[in-house]
């Protein structure tokens, strides 16, 4: 499983969801099925509204987990993905419970103190498991 921390420049917690609206159209476009993991319900439903908006002369098939589990792009908290072998963007600050479905995991950094404190012990957590995670600058 390919890992990579993708570090923002700024603290802004938009330009964290901004990237991940981003990475999700890429990939999709790279046909690669994609489940973007947020924090809670409500980060989910925020990441709903955004890759609606984000990019006005293009469109994102998305849906919420529980709503439509088999769309192109997933956005979900902890929910088991449908498809498999594909690319988790996880804006969570834990580690996925389902991280074995996944052939690649992108997790989204960015200067915010606390935040940067969650990174680093995932960084650390996926070490121990086996992984090697690699760090990109944005």
């Amino acid at each position: 499983m390919r890992i990579e921390f993708y570090v923002l420049s700024s603290a802004a917690p938009a330009d964290r969801f901004r990237a991940a609206c981003q990475l999700a159209m890429k990939a999709w476009r790279a046909g690669m099925p994609v489940f973007l993991r947020g924090a809670d319900l409500a980060q989910c439903a925020e990441l709903d509204e955004l890759l609606w908006c984000f990019k006005s002369d293009s469109f994102v098939p998305h849906g919420l987990h529980q709503q439509d589990p088999d769309a192109p792009v997933v956005i979900g908290v902890d929910d088991e993905p449908v498809a498999r072998q594909g690319l988790m963007i996880n804006l969570h600050p834990n580690l996925s419970p389902h991280l074995e479905h996944f052939s690649r995991v992108i997790e989204i950094v960015n200067q915010e103190p606390q935040l940067l404190a969650l990174c680093r012990e995932n960084f650390r957590l996926y070490r121990q498991k086996g992984y090697d995670p690699q760090r990109v600058e944005l």
